[in-house]
């Protein structure tokens, strides 16, 4: 079969959020190396829900003539892995994340364990949920973005022979970061706004710990800028709205186009502070825009951000660490330059958009017998 006529089907019940970027982004790749892509998105099929079968029935017509069928979020994975394998087409599965009761444990060596899930909820993520990937993951090669995901998944059953470690990828924005900072300081952060995105540490660290400490920026304070949106916007806008006698001036814009444009020319550090990653697109958009990032030690961000070279590492859940962290970007050009411009040059060398599609089409290559 040659590689210009392979048809491969994307498929997602997402409407929005990094997974769905990523997906979008890559299929424009992917086809520009001469494969036929298509992608099935929620307005193509409703799927509600794990348990909505008649929903997922309405992918049967849409994966026809298919070679390869890839999915990229949970509920696509469980119904259309099945029914691409009845089709006769092979199968790809994208893991961008766990549930994040259970998430909070990926890459993270201190035995950590979110004290509000219970017991009982974790024994069927652990023993049911990984259980049941583990089985589907027979159906074909699941593809995970960080090498964490992939110790993860193989210590809970996934076999290791079918899981691959492609990254996800973006374009390089810009070669560097500006040499001087926006007056005031402005700190962006991108993510939906869910408890385990840590955004309300992040706002902790701005209002409480980094005022308390910094001498350095404008008399105007400081500026953040919250891209996204969740169930916590409600508790995270009352909480921002406390900041303002500390200086902190907090502007929440929800989810918007072109967001990612709009933090590489506004900006000066990207923050990732969250309780639980994969391989966070956040972070690998920042750094192809030249922005120094502060992420937490969690999941694959520590295989993304170089500590103390393309940004600062930080543990989950310490507001001082990340306000000292954003603090030590913030006062010195210097070194948020240097960081904002080595990120970019890691971004070129290991992440690019054109280098992640290209693994994946010889994935796809590999899959139907076709690889050179």
């Amino acid at each position: 079969m040659p590689t210009d006529r392979m048809r491969v089907i994307y498929v997602s019940t997402l409407e929005h959020g990094g997974p769905v970027s990523h997906m979008h982004a890559l299929a424009e790749r992917v086809s520009a190396l001469g494969v036929d892509v298509r992608i099935v998105g929620p307005h193509d099929v409703g799927v509600r829900s794990k348990w909505d079968v008649r929903g997922a029935l309405g992918l049967w017509p849409l994966l026809a003539g298919a070679d390869v069928v890839h999915t990229h979020d949970r509920r696509a994975g469980l119904f259309a892995r099945v029914l691409a394998k009845a089709r006769g087409a092979k199968v790809v599965h994208t893991y961008h994340g766990l549930p994040e009761e259970i998430a909070v444990e990926l890459g993270r060596d201190d035995g950590y364990r979110d004290p509000s899930v219970s017991p009982l909820r974790r024994t069927w993520l652990r023993g049911g949920y990984l259980r049941i990937e583990a089985a589907l993951a027979l159906l074909g090669a699941v593809v995970v973005p960080s090498e964490a995901m992939a110790s993860y998944l193989a210590a809970c059953g996934v076999p290791r022979s079918r899981l691959r470690v492609i990254p996800s990828g973006v374009d390089v924005v810009r070669a560097a970061p500006s040499p001087t900072l926006h007056d005031p300081p402005v700190v962006a952060v991108m993510a939906n706004l869910e408890r385990w995105k840590g955004v309300d540490v992040l706002l902790d660290a701005c209002g409480t710990h980094l005022h308390a400490g910094r001498t350095h920026l404008h008399a105007g304070g400081m500026h953040v800028d919250v891209y996204g949106d969740g169930r916590e916007r409600d508790a995270l806008e009352a909480q921002a709205a406390r900041l303002g006698s500390a200086g902190v001036d907090v502007t929440f814009h929800g989810h918007v186009p072109g967001a990612r444009e709009r933090v590489a020319a506004t900006a000066d550090v990207v923050v990732v502070p969250s309780r639980a990653e994969n391989l966070p697109m956040a972070a690998l958009e920042a750094m192809a825009a030249a922005l120094p990032v502060v992420g937490t030690r969690v999941g694959g961000m520590p295989e993304l951000v170089e500590d103390g070279v393309t940004g600062i590492v930080v543990p989950p859940d310490d507001p001082g660490a990340m306000a000292a962290a954003i603090d030590k970007v913030l006062s010195d050009d210097t070194l948020r330059v240097a960081m904002g411009t080595a990120g970019a040059a890691r971004v070129a060398a290991r992440f690019s958009a054109g280098g992640v599609a290209r693994q994946l089409v010889d994935l796809y290559e590999e899959l139907c017998g076709t690889a050179r």
